[in-house]
């Protein structure tokens, strides 16, 4: 079952111009495990390799822990819900720090 701050490869299938395409890394975001296993999706944030200087993306490092091959970002304008289903395989977790930063986007980014 994914949780929050975990790295997974997601199947995003053909997409429409702008938005992610077929397998790339993603971000957990939700829903948190209190709401059980039974929940059919995931709410999730893409990750891009591409550096925009964008002030939504957040950086992840490519190292061990990640399972990121190179240094990548977080899309959090990208905010979406998928089917677990889309869930290729895990890929492993951001730390505190980045997890931190990414939750004070999104909590900006949402108005909250």
């Amino acid at each position: 079952m994914a949780s929050v701050d975990e790295l997974w490869l997601v199947d995003f299938g053909d997409p429409f111009p702008g938005e992610p395409a077929h397998h790339r890394p993603a971000l957990v975001i939700g829903p948190d495990e209190v709401f059980g296993p039974d929940l059919p999706f995931v709410i999730l944030c893409p990750l891009t390799t591409t550096h925009r200087a964008i002030s939504l993306h957040v950086e992840v490092e490519a190292e061990p822990a990640t399972g990121l091959d190179e240094a990548s970002y977080v899309q959090t304008e990208q905010l979406r819900p998928v089917s677990r289903r889309r869930l290729v395989h895990r890929l492993g977790a951001i730390d505190r720090s980045t997890a931190a930063e990414v939750h004070h986007v999104l909590r900006v980014l949402l108005g909250h």
